[in-house]
Protein backbone atom coordinates (compact mmCIF):
# COMPACT_ATOMS: atom_id res chain seq x y z
CA UNK A 1 0.00 0.00 0.00
CA UNK A 2 1.29 3.46 -0.89
CA UNK A 3 2.30 5.83 1.89
CA UNK A 4 -0.38 8.41 2.63
CA UNK A 5 1.11 11.90 2.41
CA UNK A 6 -2.11 13.91 2.79
CA UNK A 7 -5.29 12.71 4.51
CA UNK A 8 -8.38 14.91 4.81
CA UNK A 9 -11.47 13.47 6.49
CA UNK A 10 -14.74 15.36 6.89
CA UNK A 11 -13.02 18.74 6.78
CA UNK A 12 -15.20 21.75 7.57
CA UNK A 13 -14.28 25.43 7.75
CA UNK A 14 -16.31 28.46 8.83
CA UNK A 15 -15.25 32.04 8.24
CA UNK A 16 -17.19 34.77 9.98
CA UNK A 17 -19.92 32.29 10.85
CA UNK A 18 -20.34 31.24 7.20
CA UNK A 19 -19.51 27.71 6.14
CA UNK A 20 -17.02 27.73 3.26
CA UNK A 21 -16.11 24.05 3.36
CA UNK A 22 -18.00 21.04 4.60
CA UNK A 23 -17.32 17.32 4.56
CA UNK A 24 -14.23 17.49 2.34
CA UNK A 25 -12.45 14.18 1.77
CA UNK A 26 -9.03 13.92 0.12
CA UNK A 27 -6.18 11.45 0.15
CA UNK A 28 -2.84 11.72 -1.65
CA UNK A 29 0.24 9.54 -1.91
CA UNK A 30 3.72 10.15 -3.33
CA UNK A 31 3.46 10.67 -7.08
CA UNK A 32 -0.08 12.05 -6.98
CA UNK A 33 -1.11 15.26 -8.74
CA UNK A 34 -4.49 16.44 -7.47
CA UNK A 35 -6.43 19.30 -9.07
CA UNK A 36 -8.98 20.96 -6.79
CA UNK A 37 -11.64 22.55 -8.98
CA UNK A 38 -14.91 24.37 -8.40
CA UNK A 39 -16.61 27.71 -8.86
CA UNK A 40 -15.37 30.91 -7.21
CA UNK A 41 -16.29 30.77 -3.54
CA UNK A 42 -16.23 26.99 -3.36
CA UNK A 43 -13.33 27.06 -0.88
CA UNK A 44 -10.38 25.98 -3.02
CA UNK A 45 -7.96 28.51 -1.54
CA UNK A 46 -9.29 27.83 1.95
CA UNK A 47 -8.55 24.13 1.53
CA UNK A 48 -4.97 24.92 0.51
CA UNK A 49 -4.58 27.20 3.55
CA UNK A 50 -5.74 24.33 5.75
CA UNK A 51 -3.22 21.99 4.14
CA UNK A 52 -0.53 24.62 4.74
CA UNK A 53 -1.44 24.99 8.42
CA UNK A 54 -2.53 28.60 7.92
CA UNK A 55 -6.27 28.03 8.53
CA UNK A 56 -7.69 26.02 11.41
CA UNK A 57 -10.64 23.83 10.42
CA UNK A 58 -13.86 23.86 12.41
CA UNK A 59 -14.48 20.14 11.90
CA UNK A 60 -12.83 16.99 10.62
CA UNK A 61 -9.29 15.65 10.61
CA UNK A 62 -6.30 16.71 8.54
CA UNK A 63 -2.82 15.20 8.31
CA UNK A 64 0.09 16.22 6.11
CA UNK A 65 3.22 14.06 6.22
CA UNK A 66 1.80 12.08 9.14
CA UNK A 67 0.78 14.94 11.43
CA UNK A 68 -1.56 17.96 11.53
CA UNK A 69 0.02 20.75 9.46
CA UNK A 70 1.80 23.38 11.52
CA UNK A 71 3.14 26.75 10.41
CA UNK A 72 6.73 26.18 11.52
CA UNK A 73 10.24 25.57 10.17
CA UNK A 74 10.08 21.76 10.31
CA UNK A 75 6.85 21.72 8.28
CA UNK A 76 8.12 24.18 5.67
CA UNK A 77 11.29 22.16 5.10
CA UNK A 78 9.11 19.61 3.28
CA UNK A 79 6.18 21.71 2.05
CA UNK A 80 6.07 24.52 -0.52
CA UNK A 81 3.06 26.83 -0.92
CA UNK A 82 2.84 29.04 -4.00
CA UNK A 83 -0.17 31.31 -3.68
CA UNK A 84 -0.09 35.11 -3.67
CA UNK A 85 2.84 36.85 -5.34
CA UNK A 86 5.75 36.99 -2.87
CA UNK A 87 7.41 40.13 -1.59
CA UNK A 88 10.44 40.55 -3.82
CA UNK A 89 13.81 41.66 -2.46
CA UNK A 90 14.47 45.23 -3.63
CA UNK A 91 17.47 45.51 -5.90
CA UNK A 92 18.00 41.79 -6.40
CA UNK A 93 17.83 40.44 -9.94
CA UNK A 94 15.89 37.39 -11.04
CA UNK A 95 19.12 35.39 -11.07
CA UNK A 96 20.01 36.57 -7.56
CA UNK A 97 16.56 35.64 -6.24
CA UNK A 98 17.03 32.11 -7.54
CA UNK A 99 20.60 31.84 -6.28
CA UNK A 100 19.48 33.02 -2.84
CA UNK A 101 16.73 30.39 -2.74
CA UNK A 102 19.19 27.67 -3.78
CA UNK A 103 21.70 28.76 -1.12
CA UNK A 104 19.18 29.01 1.72
CA UNK A 105 17.79 25.54 0.99
CA UNK A 106 21.15 24.03 -0.03
CA UNK A 107 19.58 22.87 -3.25
CA UNK A 108 21.65 21.20 -5.94
CA UNK A 109 18.70 19.89 -7.96
CA UNK A 110 19.25 22.32 -10.84
CA UNK A 111 21.67 25.07 -11.66
CA UNK A 112 20.44 28.64 -11.95
CA UNK A 113 20.87 28.70 -15.72
CA UNK A 114 18.89 25.48 -16.08
CA UNK A 115 16.09 26.91 -13.94
CA UNK A 116 15.96 30.07 -16.04
CA UNK A 117 15.68 27.99 -19.21
CA UNK A 118 13.06 25.64 -17.78
CA UNK A 119 10.79 28.51 -16.74
CA UNK A 120 11.34 30.52 -19.92
CA UNK A 121 13.23 33.26 -18.06
CA UNK A 122 16.60 32.98 -19.80
CA UNK A 123 16.38 36.57 -21.06
CA UNK A 124 15.30 37.96 -17.69
CA UNK A 125 18.18 36.94 -15.43
CA UNK A 126 19.50 40.48 -14.93
CA UNK A 127 16.07 42.11 -14.58
CA UNK A 128 14.43 42.87 -11.24
CA UNK A 129 11.08 41.14 -10.64
CA UNK A 130 9.05 44.36 -10.49
CA UNK A 131 10.29 45.35 -13.94
CA UNK A 132 8.80 42.19 -15.47
CA UNK A 133 5.33 41.34 -16.71
CA UNK A 134 2.76 39.60 -14.53
CA UNK A 135 3.31 36.32 -16.38
CA UNK A 136 7.08 36.54 -16.01
CA UNK A 137 6.76 37.16 -12.26
CA UNK A 138 4.41 34.19 -11.97
CA UNK A 139 6.98 31.99 -13.71
CA UNK A 140 9.61 33.28 -11.29
CA UNK A 141 7.34 32.48 -8.31
CA UNK A 142 6.93 28.94 -9.61
CA UNK A 143 10.66 28.60 -10.28
CA UNK A 144 11.53 29.69 -6.74
CA UNK A 145 9.12 27.12 -5.34
CA UNK A 146 10.32 24.28 -7.55
CA UNK A 147 14.05 24.92 -7.17
CA UNK A 148 14.11 23.97 -3.49
CA UNK A 149 13.76 20.41 -2.15
CA UNK A 150 10.27 19.47 -0.98
CA UNK A 151 7.87 16.55 -0.65
CA UNK A 152 4.58 18.43 -1.00
CA UNK A 153 3.76 21.24 -3.43
CA UNK A 154 0.63 23.34 -2.83
CA UNK A 155 -0.38 25.66 -5.69
CA UNK A 156 -3.18 28.22 -5.69
CA UNK A 157 -4.19 28.96 -9.30
CA UNK A 158 -0.67 28.53 -10.72
CA UNK A 159 -2.01 29.35 -14.20
CA UNK A 160 -2.55 33.04 -13.35
CA UNK A 161 -0.87 35.25 -15.94
CA UNK A 162 0.63 32.34 -17.89
CA UNK A 163 0.21 32.01 -21.63
CA UNK A 164 -1.21 28.75 -23.02
CA UNK A 165 2.18 27.48 -24.18
CA UNK A 166 3.75 27.75 -20.75
CA UNK A 167 0.69 26.23 -19.08
CA UNK A 168 1.46 23.10 -21.07
CA UNK A 169 5.06 23.18 -19.91
CA UNK A 170 3.91 23.68 -16.31
CA UNK A 171 1.84 20.51 -16.55
CA UNK A 172 5.00 18.66 -17.65
CA UNK A 173 7.04 20.20 -14.80
CA UNK A 174 4.45 19.12 -12.23
CA UNK A 175 4.30 15.63 -13.73
CA UNK A 176 8.09 15.42 -13.39
CA UNK A 177 7.93 16.55 -9.77
CA UNK A 178 5.36 13.84 -9.05
CA UNK A 179 7.35 11.20 -10.96
CA UNK A 180 10.28 11.94 -8.63
CA UNK A 181 8.06 11.11 -5.63
CA UNK A 182 6.53 14.49 -4.82
CA UNK A 183 2.86 15.16 -4.11
CA UNK A 184 1.04 18.07 -5.78
CA UNK A 185 -2.27 19.64 -4.76
CA UNK A 186 -3.33 22.61 -6.88
CA UNK A 187 -6.43 24.76 -6.93
CA UNK A 188 -7.13 25.62 -10.54
CA UNK A 189 -9.73 26.86 -13.01
CA UNK A 190 -7.70 25.58 -15.97
CA UNK A 191 -9.26 22.30 -17.08
CA UNK A 192 -6.37 21.61 -19.45
CA UNK A 193 -3.88 21.91 -16.61
CA UNK A 194 -6.11 19.63 -14.55
CA UNK A 195 -6.49 17.08 -17.35
CA UNK A 196 -3.61 14.89 -16.25
CA UNK A 197 -4.43 15.16 -12.56
CA UNK A 198 -6.89 13.46 -10.25
CA UNK A 199 -9.82 15.84 -9.82
CA UNK A 200 -11.46 16.86 -6.55
CA UNK A 201 -14.38 19.20 -7.21
CA UNK A 202 -15.71 21.40 -4.44
CA UNK A 203 -19.27 22.65 -4.41
CA UNK A 204 -20.29 26.28 -4.01
CA UNK A 205 -20.24 27.61 -0.50
CA UNK A 206 -23.49 27.30 1.39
Amino acid sequence: MSETIIAVRGLGVELGGVRVLGGVELAAAPGDVIAVTGVNGAGKSTLLRCLAGLQRPAAGELDVLGAPPADGPAFWRDVVLIADEPAWYPGLSVREHLELMRAVHRSSRMGTGEILELFDLAGCGDMTPLSMSTGQRQRLSLAMGLVRPSRVLLLDEPERGLDPAFRGRLAEILAGYAAAGGTVVMATHDLDLAAGARRVTLGAAA
